[in-house]
């Protein structure tokens, strides 16, 4: 395994935007505290995802998410976290309009310690990131496929196959950095296309399902440690059987208190 080193101060969006063209940038999900703690200092970035809705709520998609209930969950994963980098997604319905979009950011600001808020949609959404950065809320960008669009488009299709669309997602990037994100999440993108994004930008370009030739790499928590397994996307690499531990670890358990041997004298007040 090679070595990483982890961070021992807080970790700052000027560092994010250093490390373009460098060592990739990692980041992970999270939404509460303790797993939030595992990760802090190891990953640089940590996400706040609505795909908690899926992953923690067992939701069909994420559309379900609310502003209130991000800021529920960042503030969970901020008590655990003190040094990553905490990014909050703005959740669907929360970016209808700039004014709509900078309230519900501000919210977000206010209540929770979130460095960050990342947005889905390119050019469309250059004129509301624009009105976040001139009013001090950092942005990430999110391009190609938009999970929050799964439905309107009729499912989740990998971008990037045809030359028309190659040209709109390059288009995208460009309008996402010059508004002033500074970091693009790149989903679900052909992988030769997705390295000419990272190419055609100057901030970090953050993968998933998006090959290994741009700045950073991201992935579901419970996806990236084997916790759900109702299906594998072609993406995701699962690093742990997360599931069948805890299983073998509830049955020990059950069957030391249908045995009696817990809790023993070790584990008793006497």
């Amino acid at each position: 395994m090679e070595n990483f080193t982890t961070h021992t101060k807080k970790v700052t969006i000027n560092y994010i935007k250093s490390q373009k063209n460098k060592s990739p940038l990692t980041m992970i999900t999270a939404y509460d505290a303790l797993f939030a703690k595992i990760f802090d200092a190891n990953v640089d970035m940590i996400l706040v995802g609505d795909s908690l809705e899926m992953s923690f709520g067992g939701k069909d998609d994420t559309l379900k998410a609310t502003v209130d209930s991000m800021i529920y969950h960042t503030k969970a994963v901020c008590n655990g976290a003190k040094t990553s980098l905490i990014i909050t997604d703005m959740p669907f319905g929360s970016v209808t309009t700039k004014e709509e979009t900078l309230k519900n950011a501000i919210k977000i600001y206010q209540e929770t310690n979130a460095d960050a808020v990342k947005i889905e949609g390119g050019s469309q959404r250059a004129e509301i990131i624009s009105h976040l950065c001139k009013n001090a809320i950092a942005v990430v960008g999110h391009i190609g496929l938009t999970p929050q669009s799964a439905r309107s488009e009729g499912g989740y299709i990998v971008k990037g196959k045809d030359e028309e669309n190659v040209k709109k997602l390059i288009e995208d990037a460009k309008a996402v950095e010059k508004a002033g994100a500074f970091c693009i999440v790149v989903e679900g993108v052909v992988s030769k296309v997705a390295t000419q994004i990272a190419r055609s930008v100057n901030v970090p370009v953050i993968g998933i399902g998006a090959g290994n030739e741009v700045d950073g790499q991201v992935l579901v928590w419970s996806d990236a440690f084997g916790f759900f397994d109702e299906f594998k996307p072609k993406f995701v690499k699962r690093f742990l059987h997360g599931k069948n531990l805890v299983e073998k670890a509830l049955l020990e358990y059950i069957n030391e208190v249908k045995t009696r041997e817990f809790p023993s004298k070790e584990n008793s007040y006497q």
